[in-house]
């Protein structure tokens, strides 16, 4: 097995065991990342020789002590370029702060700051080696800007990598990468790992550090961006998230609940289905919603065929299967996410004269900023919204005492998107985040132009819906990643890894069963 094809698990293993050294897998992934930024634009900063240093002195520790200094020794970790790391910019996509680091509070300490996150990943044992590209703002579904101007998706490149951890996605889908940092305020972290067909994790908002992390209006602390995970297995995602809860970063940053990783959850969760997903007749079987469309846009048939596999994976599985999940929707955080006008994203364009790209110009022309009565009702209304929400999750309870464990729904409605044609982000914008509800991001499958074709019959329900159907080119899209978000409540992150275990592994089990 060669080391970029080895998931985040096997790799500290190897590393622990000293069947591989750090320098040989940093070695790899450097090489690896080198190759994928030329064939597909994703990375916007490289600190290789650092990164050597780094795996030279954690393979002398290991040498002198027989032992790691933290459950990720050796491992290169990507990190999206929000992340401040010492020594290194952080450019955020904008022209100006190129060798600035614009985004601390402090000019003067120029490259000195570092993200919590970031060194709490450096203790843990990590190597930091690149950072990944990003849009502008970051506030797009897609990975654009004035730098490196498009990052395309790896699979097929008349399609997007997703955004706005796009470069994260794209690294790991060429295997640049294992494990990566990103960030989610809108579906930033869900959105290129459906569709690079990788794994990604977001936690709420307060369970992981932001201290520190560059980020758009950073002063909109109403619904916040949250710190994401993403990796070629799930394994890697919880290696990531037990990891760094283990440094206790909630005595660091304040922001943080102090919650530390619940194994006994994990456990519980996997107790009740076999290794191959399947659920135990001794034990109580999952019940997942299924979230078909958000009401405004019906998804495309390959995101729709890639559902119903999830579907009957978990029904042939013996796991409990409710009718559609109820929908509304509410444009409460899209309107704090422009609440100052797009004042902040204009302060940082206007330091270089460099334009808006022209897929955000209509977005975020620059305006006054909303009042405070204004801003206050818009509170109101997404505290309304999320009250109504959770009133309905446990009304599931109702038929048979169950409440629903998890809902399965799209990230998008379409596969990896034709450039420019990413006309609505509903299904992970306005909800999710606004509740602050766990998701996890699996592969299901690819798009098959001979399974995934239109239905003549089908009528739009609106502008939009008929905007987002006509887009749909089956040539284009065959052979595209399918991915789909499992989404459980606040604050259950090991609670949705362990249904994202189960279902994942129903769906392999699925799939390997010969076909008649």
């Amino acid at each position: 097995m060669s080391i970029i094809s080895m998931d985040s698990v096997l790799l500290v293993d190897a590393i622990r065991k000293g069947t591989l050294t750090a320098v040989q897998v940093t070695t790899a992934f450097c090489k690896t990342a080198a190759i994928a930024h030329q064939i597909n634009n994703c990375l916007h900063e490289i600190f290789f020789d650092q990164s050597l240093e780094r795996a030279t002195f954690l393979d002398d520790y290991y040498s002198k002590h027989t032992a790691t200094i933290g459950p990720l020794h050796g491992l290169p970790v990507s990190l999206k370029d929000q992340f401040h790391v010492k020594g290194n910019d952080t450019t955020m996509g904008y022209v100006e702060w190129i060798g600035s680091n614009l985004g601390i509070k402090d000019p003067n300490e120029k490259h000195q700051v570092q993200s919590q996150i970031v060194s709490e990943f450096v203790g843990l044992g990590v190597v930091l080696y690149c950072k990944t590209s990003l849009p502008q703002t970051l506030l797009f579904g897609e990975t654009k800007n004035n730098i490196i101007s498009q990052t395309l998706n790896p699979n097929n490149q008349n399609l997007s990598c997703g955004g706005s951890s796009g470069g994260e996605g794209a690294l790991q889908a060429l295997r640049g990468s294992s494990l990566g940092l990103g960030t989610d305020i809108g579906g930033s972290v869900r959105i290129p790992a459906a569709f690079n067909g990788i794994f990604s994790l977001k936690p709420t908002p307060e369970r992981i550090s932001y201290r520190e992390v560059a980020n758009t209006n950073p002063g909109q602390n109403t619904y916040r961006s949250t710190v994401g995970f993403m990796s070629t297995s799930l394994g890697g995602l919880e290696l990531a998230l037990k990891s760094v809860l283990s440094t206790r970063p909630w005595l660091r940053d304040p922001a943080v609940v102090p919650i530390p990783f619940r194994q006994d959850i994990v456990d519980e969760y996997l107790s009740r289905a076999d290794w191959d997903g399947t659920a135990k007749a001794s034990g109580l079987a999952l019940k997942l919603g299924v979230f078909w469309t958000d009401g405004v846009v019906t998804p495309q048939p390959p995101i729709t065929r890639g559902l119903q596999m999830v579907v009957d994976a978990v029904r042939n599985a013996g796991h409990k299967r409710i009718a559609p999940v109820y929908a509304k929707q509410s444009s409460s955080q899209v309107s704090f996410l422009k609440a100052d006008g797009a004042n902040d994203i204009h302060a940082q364009l206007d330091l270089s004269g460099e334009p808006l790209i022209p897929d955000l110009a209509a977005a975020f022309r620059l305006k006054q900023p909303i009042g405070l009565l204004e801003y206050q009702d818009l509170t109101f209304q997404g505290l309304e919204y999320e009250s109504q929400y959770s009133d309905y999750w446990n009304a599931t309870a109702e038929e048979d005492g169950q409440i629903v464990d998890a809902v399965i729904m799209p990230v998008a409605p379409h596969a990896a998107v034709i450039p420019g044609k990413f006309y609505h982000t509903g299904m992970t914008l306005k909800s999710l985040n606004l509740f602050k509800y766990s998701a996890v991001v699996i592969p299901i499958a690819k798009a098959d132009k001979n399974l995934n074709v239109f239905d003549d019959g089908y009528q739009p329900l609106n502008a939009t819906d008929r905007l987002n159907w006509e887009a749909y080119d089956p040539e284009i899209y065959d052979g595209a990643p399918i991915g789909v978000q499992l989404v459980a409540r606040k604050f259950e992150e090991e609670k949705i890894w362990a249904i994202a275990k189960i279902v994942h592994a129903s769906l392999q089990k699925e799939q390997q069963k010969p076909k008649i």
